[in-house]
Parts: structure tokens; sequence; C-alpha cells
């Protein structure tokens, strides 16, 4: 179990879409583009890839097509929790089967257990697995927290439990969890804002969103930390503010994928209950990419992928 690769940027890939089926060419496509823009992982099938929206199939061939697509060069996180404990397993066993490097295990949404019931949940997907497995801390989106005591009993219990994705506003928390877990525990940022300040308590990388139009930016901005240029990363920390503001200016991964088409990278479809944003947000999106250069001030204001 190797996991010096698990580090610096790894983006959280959204799942593209055309007529309501997912499109593998665009998908293949954006892993090149990520790999050629210096991220140092892919992510599929977390909170940004849409997991609710796709079948235990259609996850199973996006993380097939991204193993593939990346052959290697840079190591594939599969995000197989849901909150079904036996598809879960289910979803982890053939991600391991399908060569992905490690896995990105949800703190099952809805049913709200406790944390005794988290505790053994984990427990059994990690033994079910060889593959190093990062937790995933969304309580906004979960309702329920991974307290860090029961985080580091997993640490202490399952030698493949390597670290987790903190998607959870409470810096107190995510300082915790080093303190209790270990400074070689891997903690990545889950939330756009804190990815420097992660950075700067020890953590290992982060899995933001951002990274799905800014690849270059996120990368440059961890390995800027790393070679010691803190004031460099400090600024590229404050420059991504407002970019990382107006992509959660509606239900992630919605204004992501809008931006995206806007850039012609995919199209811009999402699955219902999700919907593209209001016609006032994506003007509001489409003003960033211009003030970022990532598009023409006479650009079309509609998408053309």
């Amino acid at each position: 179990m190797d996991v010096s690769r698990l580090r610096g940027s790894i983006v959280p890939l959204v799942t593209p879409f055309r007529e309501g089926r997912v499109d593998e060419e665009a998908l293949r496509g954006l892993v090149e583009w990520q790999i050629a823009s210096g991220s140092h992982g892919v992510s599929v099938c977390g909170t940004t890839g849409e997991p609710t929206s796709l079948s235990v199939d259609e996850r199973k061939r996006v993380i097939e097509l991204a193993v593939r697509a990346a052959a290697g060069r840079v190591p594939v996180v599969a995000g197989v929790g849901t909150n079904h404990h036996g598809e879960t397993v289910e979803m982890a066993q053939f991600a391991e089967q399908a060569g992905a490097d490690a896995l990105l295990v949800l703190v099952p949404y809805h049913v709200r257990p406790t944390q005794e019931g988290l505790y053994q949940h984990f427990r059994a997907v990690a033994r079910s697995t060889r593959l190093p497995v990062i937790v995933y801390n969304i309580p906004g989106r979960t309702a329920v927290n991974l307290e860090v005591e029961t985080l580091a009993r997993l640490r202490r219990d399952c030698e493949n439990v390597v670290g987790v994705k903190e998607a959870n506003r409470d810096f107190e928390h995510v300082n915790r969890v080093l303190w209790a877990c270990g400074r070689d525990f891997l903690l990545f940022s889950g939330i756009e804002v804190l990815c420097y300040p992660m950075l700067a308590i020890g953590g290992a990388g982060f899995i933001s969103a951002t990274a799905n139009l800014v690849p270059d930016r996120l990368s440059l901005l961890y390995e800027r930390w790393r070679a010691g240029d803190v004031r460099g990363a400090l600024e590229l920390h404050y420059e991504l503010l407002p970019l990382n503001e107006v992509l959660f200016v509606e239900t992630n991964p919605g204004p992501v994928k809008y931006a995206l088409g806007l850039l012609g990278r995919i199209h811009p479809e999402v699955r219902l209950p999700l919907v593209l944003p209001s016609e006032a947000n994506r003007r509001r999106i489409r003003q960033t990419l211009v003030q970022y250069g990532l598009l023409p001030a006479d650009a079309p204001a509609e998408v053309t992928a």
C-alpha cells in the first residue's frame, strides 16, 4: 500500500453528460487535460461527480474510464461511498479490481447513523479491500459529522484508513484530526477557501471543485507551498477566492458544469433534481471567467459545447 503519491491537488472531476448519457469521450478528454495541466491526481464519483445521479453500472463505468485514461500517470481516487452499506462494499471491491489507486468513502447520507454505526460501517468497508481508504466527511450534505474520536479509532484499527477529506467548515475540528490521528495522516481540504490553511497546519493537499476549471493554478498552489514559497502560495489563495465563491453560488456541480460548458470542455448537463444556474447567476459566472482571463470579453453569452 503506497500512499506517497496521494498528495497535492486531486481534482474531483465532474461527470459529463450528453443527452442523458455519460459522455465518455468528454470524460477521457477531461482526464487528459487535468494531467497535462499539472493535477496530482483525479477523483471520480465524489460530490462534484454527481454519484447520486448515477446508477451503480454508470459509476463503475466512470471509474473504469478514469483508470484507463490516467494509465498510471497520476493516482485515481474512486468515490464509492453511498448510504447503502452493501453497495458501498460492492463498489469498493469493484474499484480495486478496476485498478483504482485509492478509495474515497463518503459518510452515509440521509440515514444519520450514530458514531458507533459510522465506525462499524467504515471498518467493514476498509476490511473488504486492500486499497488505501480516504474517509469523506461532509456534514453539510450528510447531516452527521464524523467526530474526531471516531476517525482516530478507525485509524488505529484499520491499517488502510490513511486519510480524510474534510469538507468541514469547523477549522478547530480539522486541527484536532491531525492531533488525534497523527501528523502523517493524510488530511485533504474539501472546502475551497480552506485549501491553503489546511496546508499550513500539515495537510496533504486538497480535493477542490475549482480545479475543474483552473487545474494549473490549484496544482501551483500546492507546488509553491511544498517548495517553501509561502508568499506565492498565499497570493494564489487570495487570487482564487472570487472564483471559489462563484462556483458555489448555487448547488455544486451546476455552476462548475455551466462554466466548463462556456469553455467548451463539456456539454453542460446535470440530472434532476439538480439544475443549471439561474440566468442571473449564469451572467455572474461568465463575468468571473472573463475576469480570470478564462473567457474573452466578447465570447458568446450562450454555451457552445
